[in-house]
């Protein structure tokens, strides 16, 4: 990943990043994470990665959370940390900072769709606001968090880590059928397979467990892109782009925008492929966009957008 190489346009703005945030673990711990926003070098400020990023991201929903993205080879990004730091500890716990490792969490800058290191992010109810590549002086990135907590306040994101008006617990979220919690333990394990299974025997008893059908489409979601690197993703974008007829290329890619928050994208290239080809690889693509959609989500006003243009393409 080169450094101060221009973001592509389709990068941050705009992302959603459901697909990020389920996919991590499945699990809603914005609490722990919070308590967990209090170590290291500034008591709002920790380090993120793969497992832990969606509790961070959770905590978006309360203070805009700052995602400093960066890699252990480069002095600029530590740089720009010590930047940061001291900063976020300035706003008394009305911003929070993760610090991730591009190298050792590769799927965080894949959800982002960074290209260069350091890249700052910002997260406000999940949703990404850009913020700046590279160095920027003190007082520049002040004005950056003056502005993000003036948009977070539009967006009702006010509150304050840590103040008096915090609850003491949030309430306890009801306990899960044995296999759905197995589930979503072998998910925290890194053990996809074992998920896969737990969720399939809970399919087998019940056929109509629809939540026990996202979660294995999540799964598999995450069995099919797993092993694949920041390199390799450029490598499946590429061929797709060169060859339309790619069914690897094609389903990878579409895979790997979700994941991106790029969901539109990810389900029209399905509907095009589906449009333009006949004959078994078409069913196959069909199907996979039907386990997108459940990811996604059946009411998601794009998967009902998705689902219009299908049926044009198939009728």
């Amino acid at each position: 990943m080169s450094q101060n190489s221009p973001m592509p346009s389709n990068a941050a703005p705009g992302i959603n990043l459901r697909g990020a945030v389920d996919l991590s673990a499945l699990k809603n711990r914005a609490t722990a994470t919070q308590a967990g926003a209090r170590t290291g070098g500034s008591p709002y400020a920790v380090d993120v990665n793969e497992q832990s990023f969606q509790e961070f991201v959770q905590l978006s929903q309360k203070v805009p959370v700052v995602v400093s993205l960066g890699s252990g080879r480069s002095q600029q990004s530590a740089q720009v940390n010590s930047l940061l730091e001291p900063l976020i500890t300035e706003y008394g716990g009305k911003l929070a900072l993760g610090r991730v490792d591009v190298d050792s969490s590769p799927q965080i800058a894949q959800a982002f769709g960074i290209t260069a290191v350091p890249t700052v992010i910002a997260l406000i109810n999940g949703q990404p606001v850009p913020m700046f590549e590279g160095e920027l002086p003190e007082e520049q990135i002040r004005e950056f968090f003056t502005e993000l907590l003036k948009v977070a306040a539009s967006n009702g994101v006010t509150g304050t880590l840590g103040a008096p008006a915090e609850p003491a617990a949030e309430e306890e979220e009801p306990p899960l059928p044995p296999l759905h919690q197995a589930a979503r333990d072998a998910i925290d394990a890194g053990d996809l397979a074992l998920a896969q299974s737990s969720y399939e025997k809970a399919l087998a008893e019940m056929p109509n467990d629809s939540a026990a059908k996202i979660g294995l489409a999540q799964v598999h979601l995450m069995t099919r892109t797993a092993e694949i690197n920041v390199v390799q993703a450029e490598e499946f974008r590429t061929r797709a782009a060169a060859d339309q007829d790619d069914l690897e290329a094609l389903l990878t890619v579409a895979d790997l925008d979700v994941i991106g928050g790029h969901v539109e994208d990810a389900l029209a290239r399905l509907v095009k492929y589906i449009s333009t080809h006949f004959g078994p690889e078409r069913d196959t693509v069909r199907v996979r966009l039907l386990e997108l959609y459940e990811i996604v989500g059946v009411s998601d006003p794009r998967v009902s957008v998705s689902r219009q243009a299908l049926a044009r393409a198939l009728f």
